[in-house]
Order: C-alpha cells, then sequence, then structure tokens
C-alpha cells in the first residue's frame, strides 16, 4: 500500500509537473457468497480486501478534467461542462476504455438524482495504480470507482454519504462502462470493515457488518487467480441478467428477490429449462448467503444446500455451532449451483475449486460475475502451502497456465490516505 501510494504521487508529479493536493484509495472485494444475486435486488455477502486502488488528485484553476494512469499511456481529458452535457446514450457511446471508469463517476455525481450540479466545481488532476488484479472478479473496476468517487466527494464537497457514493459508482459502471452490474461491488469497495463482511440487501440497500472471525478460527482466504480473463460487457453476463428478468416476469414478480425456494417447483412448470435453472440459481443463492449469515454469528441447524434435481425443495446439511469453520458445504454448493445451473463457470475455476477442496480446503467456489478470473478457497492455515502446491501440480496436468494464488484479508474501505 505504501508503495502504491509512492508510486501515485511520483507518477501524478512526472504528468503533470507538481505533487496531487491528496491521495484517496479504496479496496477490491471478495464474494465470499451471494453471486449474482445483486441485480436479482436479493442478498451478498461481500468484503473488501487489502489489495487497493490509489488516485491521486490535484486542483485546476479551470474547467478540464485530466485523467492519466498505469493502465495505459494516454492522457485523457475533457472539460467539465462538456461532461455535464452528455445524456446517457452520449457518456455509453463518448466515454470509453479505462478512464471511462473514472470519467463515468465525476458524469454520475452530476446527475440529477444525485443533487449534482457541476457548474461551480473546479477542474481536476487525476493519476491512478492499482495492485487489484484485472479481470479477476475482485472488482478492480469498483476499486477505482469507489477511489475516484470518494476523492470527488471530498475535493468537490458533494457531501454525499457512503451508499450513494456506491450508487454513483454502479451508474457509471452501468452507463458509462457498459456493463450492466448490480451494487454489490461498490457497496463492498465504500463499507468494508476489517475482519468483517458487508451483508448487503440489494433492495433496501441496507448493510451490515458481519464478523468473520477467520484469524480466531485460524483460516485465511486464497485466492486462486485462473488468469482467465472475463469482462462484464460482453455478453453471457448480459444474456444471464435477460434470463433472471424473464423469469421474474413469468412468475408475476417484481424480481427474484421474491421467489423462495418453496416456489421451485412452479418456476419449473412456468419456464423453460434453461431459463429455470437461472433461476434456481439465484433463488437458492439467495439463501444461502442468509445461511452463511447466520452460521457465521453463531447459529446451528439445518442449512440450505440447493436445489432438488427435480426443483420440489432443497438438500440441507447439518452443522454443528457456526462460525466460518462451518461454511465450508454452503461455499462448494454455491459454486456447483454456478457451475450447473448459472453456468458461468470454466474448466479452469472447476479444477482449482475441485482441487483445493480435495488437499484440505473448507470450501471453495469460483468469485464474481464468472467466464473465468477467480476462485476462492477457505483454508486451515496449516493446510495453506499444501492447498496451493495441489492446485498448482494440477494446472500444470491438465496443461493451464500457471495460476496466481495469493491470500487476502478483509480490510477497511475507502479512505483518503
Amino acid at each position: 500500500m505504501t508503495d502504491i501510494r509512492d508510486d501515485v504521487t511520483a507518477g501524478f508529479t512526472a504528468v503533470f509537473g507538481h505533487e496531487p493536493d491528496g491521495l484517496w484509495s479504496a479496496p477490491g472485494r471478495v464474494n465470499l457468497i451471494g453471486e449474482h444475486t445483486d441485480y436479482n435486488l436479493g442478498f451478498v455477502l461481500p468484503f473488501a480486501i487489502d489489495r487497493r486502488t490509489v488516485v491521486g488528485v490535484g486542483l485546476r484553476d479551470d474547467r478540464l478534467l485530466r485523467a492519466a494512469s498505469t493502465f495505459a499511456d494516454e492522457l485523457v481529458e475533457i472539460s467539465l461542462d462538456a461532461l455535464a452535457a452528455l445524456s446517457s446514450e452520449d457518456a455509453g457511446r463518448e466515454l470509453g476504455g479505462w478512464s471511462a471508469y473514472v470519467l463515468g463517476v465525476a458524469w454520475a455525481l452530476g446527475l440529477d438524482e444525485f443533487g449534482g450540479d457541476l457548474a461551480a466545481v473546479p477542474g481536476l488532476d487525476l493519476f491512478i495504480d492499482s495492485d487489484v488484479p484485472v479481470g479477476a472478479g475482485l472488482s478492480s473496476s469498483a476499486a477505482i470507482e469507489s477511489a475516484v468517487a470518494l476523492a470527488l466527494n471530498d475535493v468537490w464537497r458533494v457531501e454525499l454519504d457512503r451508499p450513494t457514493l456506491a450508487r454513483v459508482g454502479q451508474r457509471a459502471e452501468n452507463i458509462a462502462v457498459g456493463a450492466p452490474t448490480g451494487i454489490m461491488d461498490q457497496s463492498a469497495s465504500l463499507l468494508g470493515v476489517r475482519d468483517h463482511a458487508v451483508f448487503l440487501d440489494c433492495r433496501s440497500l441496507e448493510a451490515q457488518v458481519v464478523p468473520l472471525g477467520l484469524d480466531e478460527a485460524g483460516l485465511v482466504v486464497l485466492v486462486i487467480d485462473t488468469g482467465v480473463k472475463h469482462s462484464h460487457a460482453t455478453g453471457g453476463y448480459g444474456e444471464r441478467r435477460a434470463a433472471c428478468e424473464r423469469g421474474a416476469a413469468a412468475m408475476g414478480v417484481e424480481s427474484l428477490r421474491d421467489v423462495t425456494v418453496a416456489d421451485l417447483p412452479r418456476a419449473r412448470e412456468l419456464l423453460d429449462d434453461v431459463t429455470y435453472r437461472r433461476v434456481a440459481h439465484v433463488v437458492t443463492e439467495n439463501q444461502r448467503v442468509l445461511d452463511t449469515v447466520d452460521t457465521l454469528r453463531g447459529e446451528s441447524g439445518m442449512l440450505l444446500g440447493e436445489a432438488d434435481e427435480d426443483g420440489s425443495g432443497s438438500s440441507t446439511v447439518a452443522v454443528g455451532p457456526g462460525g466460518p469453520l462451518a461454511i465450508g458445504e454452503l461455499l462448494d454448493a454455491s459454486h456447483r449451483s454456478m457451475r450447473d445451473d448459472f453456468e458461468i463457470s470454466v474448466p479452469e475455476l472447476d479444477l482449482a475449486v475441485e482441487t483445493a477442496v480435495g488437499a484440505g480446503a473448507i470450501g471453495a467456489r469460483m468469485t464474481g460475475g464468472g467466464f473465468g478470473g477467480a476462485a476462492i478457497a477457505l483454508v486451515k492455515l496449516d493446510d495453506l502451502s499444501r492447498v496451493q502446491v495441489a492446485v498448482d501440480n494440477a494446472f500444470s496436468e491438465h496443461g493451464f497456465a500457471a495460476p496466481d494464488t495469493f491470500v487476502v484479508r478483509a480490510s477497511d474501505g475507502a479512505a483518503r490516505n
């Protein structure tokens, strides 16, 4: 983190000729459980990680907004007046590449729904660097958006609260970037607390922090970055979202949040097979999030696994006293659901999950939007090396490129540094 701050200061100075007036940072996130439930107004349980994006900001005496980064050689600039004049259609068309995550946030802050008014704010120079892996499902995009949103909120004295800044970041990603994502990633990046997960109701936007207790339990979260790149702006993600919307309409509800596991037999009768399986994943995944929260809070009993093959109910798993050691089967069931029902996994992710569990992980699942990216494994610290070696060997035996494996820890959210 210290090195990134130094790099941003040096990079800013090299590009703009003076040191920045301030530095802000925001973390990536790991989604512990709750995949593709956010845009269905359901439940998610991510946590902010100790990989961050840092933005240096310098005030200008004109109305120009300039952005540079370590991601690309170009310096992007636009006047605030031209930015504020962009319609949603124009923003999606004219703000492109890596800078859409930056300029899109500034554009979204000016929207009426956020009470924005860019008429009197000063121009800015921004320089960005990050150690959040790109394309790994760890939300490098939301880390950029959240760092920039917090910085602009402070420098321009917009005075929005953090849940609203999360909505700003989501709007930037949906419109300027063109990715139909929900609000989970930005919420985790802005609301994260050390050693806690963020339990977010994506309909009410109510957020609670839930203790993870990983250190006390002798556990770590191992990220297995497959190196298979993905993009939320490509078709697979949008197709899954459209299927969810079709399923909700056929069930006569506003969103799949209003469909329960008990409704799945009726859903099977109403829907074609593909749409049913998409719906079944979201419905059972929502319940798995709730079960995971209850377990982490120390409750015990019978917890939902996944929908039965005939859609008539759900399999359950008996657990003893709660806590992080008891959530492994829920993580495993989540991955099976994403692999078989939502069909967003890839062979590298399946291999990572299967190998990690076989080598002793408490549980494992792919994380992020799918079609590549990373898996996570909940591992006892004493088993960490064995799991990493097993995964490396398995990838080599299958002819896959070596994965990047590293431990992440639950971190605090976006802040001025």
